[in-house]
């Protein structure tokens, strides 16, 4: 089974629909959560053109980055279709969309993670670039899309001291509600760069009272998760699925309080599992590790948030409780607002309470 099997919201005879479970969504990259559709239509107003195996058949079929020539054909999509947003309307639009599309699935509460080097050539540099994303999350969570924090994002592909600059400019918009900056990660390939040189950095976003998340345990084994916690002291791990290859490393997981966001639609997207039965949700849940549910690229993998659940449901076997106990999981590993997660966990209750449709 493959992940367009759950790229729908669908609701079989005597199942809660999952569209209607609260949730939070902790794991969205910017460009990544771009509509096909607007896409298509920012290039043509760019006059760019797209690469055929990003639109010819959607989603596109991606190679397995277990071999850096699988990641390299991934970014190079990755990058045209982050090459069409120039400019503040773009960029207020892309920010719109995702928070639309996400309270549409049930998302009470969204952590959008943006690195704003690649737009800031276009809107003036980096403050203005992430001041418009933080101005435009602030004002659709005021008016019906998901509630929206920004989770700054440093590239392991870039110097080090690039990542100590964003961190900087994170710390200094650092707050706890919509339209703040609630965290700082470490995205891009984990193959490259040293991590321990990117401890500096997520010390500048410790101070200031941000979450840390760095992406870790997708593309490398345990070993890349235990260097992480032990260089970067993180709060959650983008992904970290391949800790369960070694138990010391989960019962490391467990004692730091380490949570993680486990995206199995693009774990099988890229090969990282063969199967959506392979992704090891069941057993990350079971050893007590806490999880959220995320969608990582959408864009690219042709799977929203409730397409995780979804699979997590079809074909791992989870039951409606379990799935509650996911949403509930996701919630209290976010920097969402107390106000917010009070309601949203009642509502999960209730959710779970009513009885499936016949």
């Amino acid at each position: 089974m493959t992940t367009a099997a759950w790229s729908s919201s669908s609701t079989p005879p005597g199942r809660r629909p999952l569209a209607s479970l609260p949730k939070a969504h902790l794991h969205l990259h910017f460009t990544g959560s771009l509509r096909l559709p607007t896409l298509v239509e920012l290039a043509a107003g760019h006059g760019l053109r797209l690469p055929e195996a990003l639109v010819g058949q959607w989603p596109p079929r991606l190679a397995s980055v277990q071999d850096e020539r699988g990641w390299f054909r991934f970014q190079r999509l990755y990058d045209a279709a982050r090459a069409c947003v120039r400019g503040e309307a773009d960029m207020r639009r892309l920010v719109r969309e995702a928070a639309l599309d996400d309270a549409a699935e049930g998302s009470r509460w969204l952590e959008i993670q943006v690195d704003p080097t690649s737009y800031a050539p276009f809107v003036g540099g980096l403050t203005p670039a992430l001041e418009i994303v933080l101005d435009e999350a602030a004002a659709i969570s005021r008016s019906g899309g998901a509630q929206v924090g920004v989770m700054v994002a440093a590239s392991r592909i870039r110097h080090p001291l690039d990542a100590r600059t964003l961190a900087r400019l994170a710390a200094r918009y650092a707050g706890s509600g919509p339209g703040a900056v609630v965290g700082f990660g470490l995205s891009n390939d984990e193959r490259r760069g040293d991590t321990p040189e990117f401890a500096v950095a997520f010390d500048i976003a410790r101070r200031a009272g941000l979450a840390l998340m760095p992406h870790a345990g997708e593309l490398l084994g345990p070993a890349s998760v235990v260097e992480t916690l032990d260089a970067l002291r993180p709060d959650r791990l983008g992904h970290g699925v391949r800790a369960v290859e070694d138990p010391r490393v989960v019962d490391r997981l467990l004692a730091d309080g380490v949570g993680l966001e486990v995206c199995p639609g693009s774990n099988v997207a890229l090969g990282v599992y063969r199967a959506a039965e392979e992704v090891p949700l069941r057993a990350l849940v079971s050893a007590g590790i806490p999880v959220a549910l995320g969608a990582d690229d959408p864009l690219l993998f042709g799977s929203r948030l409730v397409a995780q659940y979804e699979l997590a449901r079809d074909a791992l076997g989870f039951t409606d409780a379990e799935l509650a106990d996911l949403a509930r999981g996701s919630f209290r590993a976010s920097r969402a607002p107390s106000d917010l997660l009070e309601v949203a966990l009642a509502d999960i209750d209730t959710w779970l309470a009513t009885p499936p449709p016949a």
